[in-house]
């Protein structure tokens, strides 16, 4: 488990922010820093009421002890991570045995999504750790505890946060019929009061400071986002479907055992297991059903689903030990083999397929360690198998998992490569001198005034930032393609960026408008800029 625990801080702060998540996310605090400012989120120095503050703060904090880069941008996302496979083990510990409890650690750490979203500085796993607080905190009885995982959990993302711990713990005693957890729950005036305590003062002091946050964050944000198409988040029902199959790889292949269990659940004689499986099924059935039937749909919302999960797979992967059970091992890999291959596959057909300005074999030295890894488990797997050897088959799994967990970490380092404004802000330092301004048009790189430490002037794009352009007084900052000539007259010194695909249209654009095409000071994997003198 501790090679695992390690694998999430190592190399986290050696790549370069990706876009545009990590940008956007890692800018908001710095700007918190720089104005001395903690209540009003602002992103680019405008009004950005997406989300909560306790995310801010924390990165903020982070940045404080180990200063503006990369590693303290994703070191609170890792640490949670990491907190919340400890908090696995000890539920599953208490609803199993230590041994279940490790390896369900180690199965949660290893899961291909979790390892994802565990090394991204994006908010979605601080929301899992909080709702699985809450959850853990009421299977512990511990109700304050539950109170405070979702106070915690509403300043991450906002309401879901107490919704979906909520709806479990509710349809929980409504299945089970163990009507007097009501009682114990709304009547516990501390987990309450300290729910308020923790929740409520950031949200009167920023509705104080800001009077229209109220509306843009619980009536647009909440409600709207929710139940409409506005941010262009659509996905199809069954959206999260393929998205969990993937994400809980190399573990896929115990999902029949699970929807078998599921289903088998009244047969189950001993009540308190049948309780512990009705709560952990209910945990990922609600949240997977409230997402799927949300307008808005992105790969990270169903990470809360993970935990319980793991430790349903753990039970698994314990009883098979127990028992030396050798037809769960060849049922596993038979459902997981599949997935392995087309893993495989994958690796040697996407360099063709993507190679960027990398070159096709740079891409190779990255897929193709992850593609052995994955070719290696049905391998290895059946050969354990065939000897009836199913203690080595299990360590040769948890072994191999972290195998592949490191392998497919290294695709970040190739995303850093091609999905970053560091490239970029590095061309625009080596020229910048004081009052000089970055503008961009089209687009919005979000980890420019990251790294520049600089406003960025956007041309022709709002985005998420429709609501605090709007409330803009000048209009320097934002504004369409054919203020351009007007604006360039008006600064001596300008660097325009453009991606690299738009390059041609946007020369031709300068061109219609009478504008002397700027000097191209050079080119990266995403962007062309220019400069005006």
């Amino acid at each position: 488990m501790g090679l695992t625990i390690s694998l999430y801080i190592y190399g986290i702060g050696s790549y370069p922010l990706l876009e545009p998540d990590e940008g956007r996310y890692s800018e908001i605090p710095r700007e918190m820093i720089e104005r001395g400012d903690y209540n009003t989120p602002k992103l680019n120095y405008v009004k950005y009421f997406e989300k909560p503050a306790l995310f801010y703060w924390m990165n903020a904090l982070s940045f404080k002890v180990f200063g503006e880069n990369e590693f303290a941008s994703r070191f609170p996302t890792a640490l949670i991570a990491i907190l919340g496979a400890l908090l696995t083990y000890m539920l599953a510990k208490s609803i199993y045995c230590h041994n279940t409890a490790v390896i369900s650690s180690v199965i949660l750490l290893t899961m291909l999504l979790y390892l994802a979203i565990g090394q991204i500085n994006i908010i979605d796993m601080t929301l899992s750790f909080f709702i699985t607080l809450s959850l853990a905190g009421f299977w512990f009885k511990r109700y304050w505890l539950f109170y405070a995982g979702m106070a915690l959990a509403l300043l991450s993302k906002g309401l879901i946060g107490i919704v979906l711990p909520g709806a479990v713990v509710f349809w929980y005693i409504v299945l089970t019929r163990q009507w007097s957890l009501f009682k114990e729950i709304l009547t516990n005036r501390v987990g309450i009061i300290l729910f308020f305590i923790v929740s409520l003062p950031w949200f009167i002091a920023v509705c104080i400071a800001n009077r229209d946050f109220f509306y843009f964050f619980f009536i647009q944000e909440h409600f709207l986002r929710y139940a409409t198409k506005m941010h262009d988040r659509y996905q199809p029902l069954w959206f999260f479907i393929p998205i969990l199959i993937l994400g809980v790889i190399p573990w896929a292949g115990f999902i029949p055992n699970a929807l078998k269990q599921l289903f088998g659940i009244r047969n189950i004689k001993d009540e308190g297991e049948k309780r512990a499986l009705i709560f952990l099924y209910l945990w990922i059935l609600i949240i997977f059903i409230f997402f799927s039937l949300s307008s808005s749909k992105l790969i990270p919302y169903i990470v809360p689903v993970l935990p319980p999960i793991a430790i349903i797979f753990a039970s698994f992967l314990n009883k098979m030990l127990d028992n030396e059970d050798a037809d769960l091992a060849k049922r596993m890999l038979l459902w997981g083999t599949p997935l392995f291959v087309l893993i495989f596959a994958a690796s040697m057909v996407y360099p063709f397929i993507d190679r960027h300005e990398i070159g096709i074999l740079k891409l190779y030295s990255y897929t193709i360690p992850l593609g052995i890894v994955s070719l290696a488990f049905p391998v290895i797997g059946f050969h354990y198998v065939k000897k009836k050897n199913i203690k080595l088959f299990v360590f040769g799994m948890l072994l191999l998992s972290l195998l592949f967990s490191a392998s497919a970490k290294r695709g970040f380092f190739l995303m850093g490569e091609t999905r970053s404004a560091y490239d970029t802000a590095q061309l625009i330092s080596e020229y910048r001198i004081e009052g000089d301004l970055v503008a961009q048009i089209w687009d919005y790189d979000q980890g420019l005034p990251f790294y520049l430490k600089q406003r960025i002037v956007l041309i022709d794009w709002l985005g998420e930032l429709r609501f605090g352009a709007a409330q803009e007084t000048d209009p320097m900052w934002f504004f369409k393609p054919d203020k351009l000539k007007e604006f360039l007259d008006n600064h001596a010194r300008v660097f325009l960026i453009v991606d690299k695909r738009r390059k041609n249209q946007f020369e031709s654009l300068l061109t219609s408008f009478d504008i002397r095409i700027p000097e191209l000071l050079g080119e990266n994997n995403r962007n062309s800029v220019y400069i005006k003198k």
